[in-house]
C-alpha cells in the first residue's frame, strides 16, 4: 500500500476526485488551499492499482506544469486488509517509475561502479585460481554487471532510447574493464590452470543456457514484484561477471581455446539474461504511459527480442559445433 501525494490547483480537485472513485481507492483527502491556488491531495492506494492510478494523475501533470506527485510508503496499515486484498497486491507489478528509478541507479557509469567491478573481479579471479567456491560466490553476489543488463531490457521495454545507451555503454566498460584486469593478472601471476572453477567456466552446454534464460527470468521477475531479496540468488546463479574473468585470466595464461569456451560462455549468458528480461517485462505489462508511446514500445521490443533470440540460436550452434571439434 502506497500514500500518493499530489500537488496540483484547486480546481483539479474534482478530476482528482473522479480519479480515486474509478479505481476504488481505500481513502482520499483534500488539504487546504494555498494563496498560490494549490491544494494538496493525498491517496491511499493499493500496490495493484497504483500504476493506472499514478497514469491517470500523469494526465493532470501534463497540463499544469506546477503540478507535483510523491509516492510514499507506508509500513503499517490498520484494519489489516483481508487475504484477497493480500493476494491481489501480492501479485501486482512494481510500479513503472520505481522501478526506472531502481535500475536507472543501477546502469550509471561512475566510480562506485568501476570500483564494483574492479573489486569483485579481483575476488573472483583469486576464488577462480586458487578453486575457492566460497570467494567466487562472494564475487557473483556483488554481481556488478547485473544492474546495467536489467536497465537495458527495461530501457526495450519502455522505448526509453537514452536508457538503453547509458546501460549498453555502462555495460560494455564493465565488460571491458574485467576482461582487463583479467589479463594482468593471468600474465602476472603463474597457476597451473587447472582448477575445477576455472575448468567448470571453459565448458559450454545447453544447460549453460537453460540456467541462464531461467536466472534472467527470476533477477527481472523479482524486481517487477519488489522481491529484492530474491535477487541476491539471483545474482548468484546469473554469474556474468566469473565467465568474463575466466576469459581474460586464460587469455593472460596464452590458452586460447579455453578462452574461447569461457567467452561462448559469458556471450551465452548475456544473450539469455537480456532475452529473458524482456520476456519477462513483455508479459508483465511494463509499457510506457502514452499510447503513442506504447505503440513505439513495443516494435522496438518485438525487434530486440527477435534479435536477441537469433543471436542465442547462433550460439547454440557453436555449443555443438565446438563440441564436435573436441570429440
Amino acid at each position: 500500500m502506497k500514500y500518493v501525494e499530489m500537488l496540483t490547483d484547486a480546481e483539479s480537485a474534482e478530476k482528482v476526485s473522479a480519479i480515486a472513485e474509478k479505481h476504488e481507492i481505500a481513502d482520499f483527502r483534500l488539504g487546504v488551499v494555498g494563496k498560490d491556488n494549490m491544494q494538496p491531495m493525498r491517496l491511499l492506494v493499493t500496490e495493484d492499482k497504483l500504476q493506472s492510478v499514478l497514469d491517470a494523475l500523469q494526465m493532470l501533470l501534463d497540463k499544469h506544469p506546477a503540478a507535483r506527485i510523491v509516492v510514499l510508503p507506508v509500513e503499517i496499515s490498520l484494519p489489516k486488509p483481508t487475504e484477497e486484498e493480500l493476494k491481489e497486491e501480492d501479485a501486482a507489478t512494481t510500479a513503472r517509475e520505481a522501478l526506472y528509478e531502481e535500475v536507472e541507479k543501477n546502469s550509471r557509469l561512475d566510480l562506485n561502479f568501476l570500483v564494483l567491478v574492479f573489486l569483485s573481479t579481483i575476488v573472483a579471479a583469486i576464488g577462480i585460481i586458487e578453486n575457492n567456491v566460497a570467494v567466487v560466490i562472494g564475487a557473483m553476489v556483488i554481481a556488478p554487471l547485473l544492474g546495467p543488463n536489467l536497465a537495458f531490457g527495461l530501457g526495450t521495454a519502455l522505448g526509453d532510447i537514452a536508457l538503453m545507451r547509458k546501460s549498453a555503454l555502462t555495460n560494455s566498460v564493465g565488460i571491458v574493464l574485467a576482461i582487463t584486469l583479467s589479463v594482468v593478472i593471468g600474465v602476472s601471476w603463474p597457476f597451473a590452470g587447472k582448477s575445477p572453477e576455472l575448468i567448470a567456466r571453459t565448458q559450454v552446454g545447453l544447460d549453460s543456457v537453460a540456467l541462464a534464460l531461467a536466472s534472467g527470468a527470476a533477477a527481472a521477475l523479482s524486481m517487477t514484484t519488489g522481491l529484492s531479496s530474491v535477487l541476491v540468488g539471483v545474482m548468484v546463479a546469473v554469474a556474468l561477471l566469473p565467465p568474463a574473468v575466466t576469459l581474460g585470466l586464460m587469455l593472460g595464461h596464452g590458452k586460447i581455446d579455453l578462452a574461447l569456451g569461457a567467452g561462448l560462455l559469458l556471450a551465452i549468458n548475456l544473450v539469455c539474461v537480456n532475452l529473458a528480461s524482456k520476456v519477462v517485462f513483455f508479459v508483465k505489462d511494463i509499457r510506457p504511459r502514452t499510447w503513442w508511446q506504447k505503440k513505439k514500445a513495443k516494435r522496438a521490443m518485438v525487434i530486440y527480442i527477435l534479435a536477441w533470440l537469433v543471436t542465442l540460436i547462433i550460439l547454440v550452434f557453436f555449443i555443438y559445433g565446438r563440441r564436435a571439434l573436441t570429440t
